[in-house]
């Protein structure tokens, strides 16, 4: 029986997951084509500023609640499916 990891570890898990994904480091020439299904560049954008605003608070001992897990957990979900619909994650 594997046990649960806690909020702290949890947040830290996801963070992670996303940042080895998401394509945060592709030149925006390469996230912007010619044709756009919602805006790749502006979604990354709000990604990234959601998890560094985690990271700071993780560092600060701030310790998420499972509702805040979940809510970026469900963004990253809805974000993930638009770059997929741009081509830019398989």
């Amino acid at each position: 029986m594997t046990k649960k990891p806690d909020c702290v570890s949890a947040m830290k898990n996801l963070i992670t997951e996303v940042r080895e994904e998401f394509p945060f480091t592709t030149p925006e020439a390469n996230i912007c084509g010619i044709s756009c299904v919602g805006c790749p560049k502006k979604l990354l954008e709000i990604v990234d500023t959601e998890l560094c605003d985690w990271e700071a608070k993780l560092n600060n001992n701030v310790v998420p609640k499972l509702g805040e897990i979940s809510k970026l957990a469900k963004l990253c979900k809805n974000v993930r499916r638009g770059l997929k619909r741009n081509g830019l994650i398989n």
